[in-house]
C-alpha cells in the first residue's frame, strides 16, 4: 500500500483498480514475509512470521496507514500508526516510503521519520532511528537505496543518502551521504571499506573501530617522538 523504490523511481498504487490494488497489497505481504524467511534463521514458518512477528506487523500497519495518508486521511494515518507503536514499539510515520521486503528483525525502538525513503530488501535492527536534525525544512530525513543493513543502535539523520548495498554498523552515527557499495562505522560514521574489494558480511562484532584506529596512530606518533627526544637528549649530554 503506498509507494515501491526501484532504482530512483516511485511507484504509487493509489491509482489500482480495487482488485489490482488487492492483489499488489497481497504481493507485497507474500514479499515482506519472504524477506524474513531469507534472513533470519529463526524464522520457522509464514504463520508463526505472521503472527509472531513484531516487524511484520508494523511493516502491515504500516502499508495501512500510508494508504490513509498519500489519501488525505492523516489523523487516520497517524492513528493506525500509534497504534502500530504501542504494540509493537516500532514508530514509522505514515508519510514515509517504503519499498518491498523491508526487514526489522527486533524492532524495540525503532524510528523512521516522515520524509525517510526506504528502497527494496533493506534490513533494519532494533533501535535504529532515520531521523531528522531539526535544522532542515521539507525533506528532513534519510533515503535509503536497496539492500541496506543498518545495525543495531545506529542513527542516520537528515536528508542524506545511504546508497544501495551499504551496511552501516551497530551505534554508528551517519551524518555524511554514504557511497554504493560501503561500509560505515563510527561517531561520526566513516567509510571504511568500499567496491572494490571484498566486502565481509558484518556480524557487528567484528568490524573495524575507526576510534580504535585513531588512538594506535596517535600512539605510534608518540612513541616515535619519545624515541627522537631520547636521541637528541643522549646527543646533548
Amino acid at each position: 500500500m503506498g509507494y515501491h523504490i526501484n532504482n530512483g523511481k516511485k511507484f504509487d498504487l493509489s491509482g489500482l483498480p480495487p482488485v489490482k490494488l488487492i492483489n499488489a497489497v497481497k504481493e507485497e505481504i507474500r514479499q515482506d514475509v519472504e524477506s524474513v524467511k531469507q534472513r533470519d534463521p529463526a524464522a520457522k514458518g509464514n504463520v508463526e512470521i505472521l503472527l509472531l512477528y513484531s516487524g511484520i506487523h508494523a511493516i502491515l500497519c504500516y502499508r495501512v496507514a500510508h494508504r490513509l495518508y498519500i489519501g488525505g486521511h492523516f489523523f487516520s494515518a497517524r492513528a493506525v500508526s500509534q497504534i502500530a507503536r504501542h504494540l509493537t514499539g516500532i514508530e514509522i510515520h505514515p508519510g514515509a516510503k517504503i519499498g518491498k521486503g523491508l526487514f526489522i528483525d527486533h524492532g524495540m525502538g525503532v524510528v523512521i521519520g516522515e520524509t525517510t525513503e526506504i528502497g527494496d530488501n533493506c534490513t533494519l535492527y532494533q533501535g535504529v532511528t532515520l531521523g531528522g536534525t531539526g535544522k532542515d525544512v521539507g525533506k528532513r530525513h534519510p533515503t535509503l537505496g536497496n539492500n541496506v543493513m543498518v545495525g543495531a543502535g545506529a542513527k542516520i539523520l537528515g536528508p542524506i543518502t545511504v546508497s544501495d548495498n551499504c551496511k552501516v554498523a551497530a551505534n554508528a552515527v551517519v551524518l555524511k551521504d554514504i557511497p554504493e557499495n560501503s561500509t560505515a562505522v563510527g561517531v561520526p560514521a566513516k567509510v571504511v571499506r568500499r567496491h572494490g574489494r571484498k566486502v565481509d558480511d558484518l556480524d557487528q562484532i567484528h568490524i573495524p573501530d575507526p576510534i580504535a584506529q585513531e588512538i594506535g596512530r596517535i600512539e605510534r606518533k608518540l612513541n616515535s617522538l619519545e624515541k627522537e627526544l631520547k636521541e637528541l637528549c643522549g646527543g646533548n649530554r
